[in-house]
């Protein structure tokens, strides 16, 4: 994410954790029938039978936060994991909280709230206990669900007490008490993911899978030149195709995010109306940006080094002082193109518009009050009459932080009320009409001092924005590794002007500039005679904590460093002939990571990974190990995939290029290197790991790539093809 959204984001999280989540309590006449289930606030209901249903507030887009939340409130409220229930929440910020799949929050945010939630149910079950049983409650214990007197011996089950629990006044969330960690029975245990029955047996289960009674379907067709205006279409002939019951045009608003002109196809299938949209004639008026394309932007960028940086980014110490005096200097130029985000299930949103100016969404949105913002705004429907059903979506990636889709829907199903219309993108809308990372080159020149140390470093990035701003996700900041760790900085930026939309991509920011700076600080550390481990422990110094935002501690970056290195046997590792060791470090998310990749060149695939080595310090828990593990293996396989896979969005005239994965390939199974993983605890609160694994991944690839060749990779992706010897 951009700075801006990342900081509003950790500040809204920093609340939650503090206990700004409210714990909300529903009528105890509503709760106080033997045969109902009882709510002891938002998140919890105690089932006759004794089980509990724990709400899942956060959208799951693959991260397994369906069943780390739940987790944490099973841990306080001590029931048996064996008994729990998981149900989704709706999009209700005001009893749920926060409630985004982005940025790596749901750790740091909900660390504290959901544990107190989980307390503040138990703590009132025990409550209820005591006054019945005329004992204090500070005697009694639980366990597995039930609440005990160890002096008396009297028992009695959550559900048994559940009804005078809910008349209970609400303790105070900030004063509740927690367990120990050394009491822990679910947090730190690896759980499978509660949805894996369903996946596995292929149950509706997707957003996409939704269905409801007389749901028509829908396809939109959106020019490739973003923002062009619909002149005219050829309705009239794709309104009398088979299944076709409607075909009608969408007034965009200019706005990426909310809608661009469109026409929208209506009917009884989708493959119906996907198929009458073959037949579309559309006459688009395309503005200047139909003349644009990737060449442009190159030589615009090329010319934007000739004239200097426009804006400055960091200035620290003196780097002309520093260059001055240099015993040498070392320049280089590095660059990565724009990219999608790829889901496997496309953008999708069903919607239904009822008369009383009420509608109603099943999305796989990762950030529903935006998209409900979006439909108030430019629909003119109330937000509260906005109920947003989350859905499980099949990958987001940051695509789904952008509810264009949910506009797009929400505006066909109010053409058409009281009719439930499920849109649709095929894949190549999915990929030609995305939030893109923006695309970037960096010049870069460091000066080594006579003491063989980094002395200065400079850096001009050029990189696409609008209105004089950095599109979303391509943003540096003054805090830059190593900023703020000795050497005299200059940091300057220049802003391309797009009519390409940008978004948010899983590790935003960091996966492009952590192949641009650990690249080139590979390149100095080996002018220098070092290897990029030395040089970056170098670099960190005496453990301290560097004052930015987020804080930089640099005792746990050497923590990891020093983990990876003996992991890999990186000092020892024989390099060239073929083979290599690449390594990279990388801060991002509150997530410290570093990473050796081995690579090896040569055989019908050009590039080889065959071993990839993590450590990662990201804080004193892991709460579900398996989860854990299975996002820090999938962030180094995307990662790779951004570095060996050809993945490039380029334009033509105005228009993505890119149209399926037969151009826009994905990593295979095949290609998956073992991955050896090793968290590394500190005294830290832990935090989310959906994205702080992916960055260094790609540089470490790059750098192993120059140790088994000498050839250095200063673009991506990587051409395989060069490499290929069988």
């Amino acid at each position: 994410m951009d700075a801006a959204l990342d900081r509003r984001l950790f500040l809204k999280a920093s609340l939650a954790a503090s206990g700004a989540l409210l714990f909300r309590l529903a009528p105890a006449e509503a709760a106080a029938t033997d045969s109902a289930a009882v709510p002891l606030g938002a998140f919890v209901r105690i089932e006759p039978d004794n089980a509990v249903t724990i709400i899942a507030k956060n959208p799951e887009i693959g991260q397994g936060v369906r069943t780390m939340l739940p987790m944490l409130i099973a841990e306080e409220l001590d029931v048996d994991w064996a008994r729990v229930r998981i149900e989704q929440a709706h999009a209700d910020a005001k009893l749920y909280g926060l409630q985004v799949a982005g940025c790596s929050t749901a750790t740091p945010a909900n660390w504290l709230p959901m544990r107190r939630a989980g307390a503040a149910a138990r703590a009132m079950l025990v409550q209820a206990a005591a006054s019945d049983w005329g004992v204090p409650a500070d005697r009694l214990k639980t366990a597995s669900g039930a609440v005990f007197d160890p002096v008396t011996g009297k028992r009695a089950t959550y559900a048994a007490l559940a009804a005078a629990a809910a008349r209970q006044a609400a303790p105070d969330l900030a004063k509740v008490p927690l367990k120990s960690p050394q009491d822990f029975k679910i947090i730190g245990q690896p759980i499978r993911n509660v949805d894996t029955p369903k996946i596995v047996a292929g149950a509706p289960l997707y957003a996409i899978d939704v269905r409801l009674p007389g749901m028509l379907y829908a396809a939109i067709e959106m020019c490739g030149t973003f923002g062009a205006k619909l002149k005219s279409a050829n309705l009239d002939q794709v309104r009398r195709q088979p299944g076709v019951r409607h075909a009608f045009k969408l007034d965009g608003v200019g706005d990426a995010e909310a809608m661009f002109d469109a026409v929208a196809i209506v009917g009884d299938s989708w493959w119906q109306v996907d198929q009458a949209r073959n037949l579309l004639e559309c006459d688009w008026d395309t503005g200047a940006a139909g003349g644009i394309s990737s060449d442009v932007y190159a030589a615009r960028a090329e010319a934007a080094f000739e004239a200097g940086p426009a804006k400055p980014i960091a200035a620290i110490g003196d780097p002309a002082a520093a260059f001055a005096a240099a015993a040498k200097t070392i320049e280089a130029r590095y660059a990565y193109p724009f990219l999608a985000h790829a889901t496997m299930e496309p953008q999708n949103c069903t919607a239904l518009y009822r008369g009383d100016g009420s509608i109603e969404l099943w999305s796989p949105t990762q950030r529903p009050e935006g998209g409900r913002d979006l439909i108030a705004k430019h629909l003119g429907i109330a937000k509260d009459k906005i109920r947003i059903n989350l859905l499980r979506a099949g990958g987001g990636f940051g695509r789904r932080l952008m509810n264009d889709y949910m506009v797009q829907a929400a505006a066909i199903a109010k053409a058409l009320p009281d009719t439930p219309v499920q849109l649709i993108y095929s894949r190549d809308d999915d990929l030609r009409h995305d939030f893109y990372r923006p695309g970037g080159w960096h010049q870069f020149e460091a000066a080594i001092d006579r003491d063989g140390r980094l002395s200065g470093l400079r850096n001009h990035f050029v990189s696409f924005g609008q209105a004089g701003k950095f599109g979303k996700g391509g943003d540096l900041d003054d805090t830059e590794f190593p900023a703020g760790l000795g050497p005299a900085i200059d940091y300057g930026a220049t802003i391309l002007e797009t009519h390409v939309p940008m978004g948010w991509l899983r590790a935003p920011g960091s996966n492009a500039l952590a192949f641009a700076y650990q690249g080139f600080l590979d390149e100095v550390a080996q002018a220098m005679g070092k290897t990029l481990p030395a040089l970056t422990l170098e670099l960190l110094g005496a453990p301290r904590v560097l004052p930015q935002r987020p804080p930089f501690d640099t005792g746990r970056a050497a923590a990891v460093v020093r983990r990876v290195v003996a992991m890999s046997g990186f000092d020892n590792y024989r390099q060239g002939r073929g083979q290599g060791l690449g390594f990279a470090f990388y801060f991002s998310h509150l997530g410290y990571v570093a990473e050796v990749v081995e690579l090896r060149v040569g055989g019908a695939e050009g590039v080889e990974v065959p071993r990839v080595w993590v450590a990662a310090d990201i804080g004193s828990h892991v709460i579900n190990p398996l989860g854990a593990r299975a996002q820090a293996e999938g962030s180094v396989i995307d990662g790779l995939g951004h570095a060996l896979d050809g993945l490039a969005m380029t334009l033509g005239d105005g228009a993505i290029v890119q149209i399926n994965f037969s151009d826009y390939p994905l990593p295979r199974i095949t290609r998956t290197p073992e991955i050896e993983i090793a968290f590394v605890p500190s005294d830290n609160p832990p935090t989310g790991l959906g994205e702080p694994v992916l960055p260094p991944v790609i540089p470490a690839c790059v750098n192993a790539l120059f140790a088994a060749t000498g050839e250095r990779v200063r673009t991506l992706p990587i051409d395989r093809q060069k490499f290929i010897t069988a």
